[in-house]
């Protein structure tokens, strides 16, 4: 199963992603925009998740949009969740420790191309 180091490896690979933190946290950036993150859980999110406190590392990611969340999450609810914080917004949350290093560099890929420039997107799909 997947950990930090493999997140990075795969979101440094991507074509100008940079990496840095947001609120602290470990985060992977493509044209100025949030493509993947480490998202602690809050004390609202614990609470709506009947969690008494986060025993797992979570894992941000872009995804195209809503619909996009929905499936994943009808996917694999054991590995994809997210909080009234994501609603409306086109990010998913990520049991990290659960997901296959094979699926999660699928995700991040695909978080690169939410979020990465148009002439970005257009030079990767033509190479």
């Amino acid at each position: 199963m997947a950990d930090w180091d493999d997140v990075r490896r795969i979101a440094t690979a991507l074509p100008d992603v940079i990496e840095g933190t947001t609120y602290g946290a470990m985060a992977w950036k493509i044209g100025g925009k949030l493509m993947a993150w480490e998202r602690p859980l809050r004390g609202r999110d614990l609470t709506e998740l009947g969690l008494d406190e986060q025993t797992e590392p979570v894992l941000g990611t872009a995804v195209e949009d809503e619909p996009t969340k929905l499936a994943l999450i009808d996917e694999d609810a054991d590995v994809f969740f997210t909080t009234e914080h994501f609603t409306g917004y086109a990010a998913i949350l990520v049991r990290l420790e659960r997901i296959a290093v094979p699926r999660l560099d699928e995700l991040i890929d695909a978080a690169w191309f939410a979020r990465a420039p148009v002439r970005l997107r257009r030079e990767r799909e033509g190479a």
